[in-house]
């Protein structure tokens, strides 16, 4: 496991491919946008599903996949889940699909630690 600005990366390439294959449907990417966006607090299905103007079967469908993809977790909260974006799991996606970036030389995508605090 490789330590770069903070952020431990640790993802093989089938979990890359994972991971990018969830996010390559506009829907899922939308909602893992405001899930990323929504932080540590997370949303329930009924609060994206109204910020992103999708029927809950179809948002149930696609946080399913993001889920498999390990990009997300839910956790149960009384009656509702609570889904958020996991943000180790993106940063080590980010991390592979950086790992070689500029030749191994300085380079500022790895430099910024803007998710790293998250």
């Amino acid at each position: 496991m490789e330590k770069l600005d903070h952020v431990a990366f640790d993802m093989d390439e089938s979990s890359a491919v994972k991971a990018l294959a969830a996010l390559a449907q506009a829907q899922r990417l939308r909602a893992f946008r405001a899930l990323v966006v929504a932080g540590p607090d997370g949303l329930t299905p009924g609060v994206m599903a109204d910020q992103l103007g999708l029927a809950p079967s179809a948002l149930s469908f696609h946080l399913k996949e993001l889920a498999h993809s390990g990009l997300v977790s839910s956790e149960a909260r009384g009656r509702n889940l609570i889904y958020r974006a996991d943000f180790a799991q993106m940063n080590a996606l980010l991390g592979y699909l950086t790992e070689h970036c500029c030749e191994g030389g300085a380079c500022e995508v790895k430099s910024d630690p803007a998710c790293s605090e998250c």
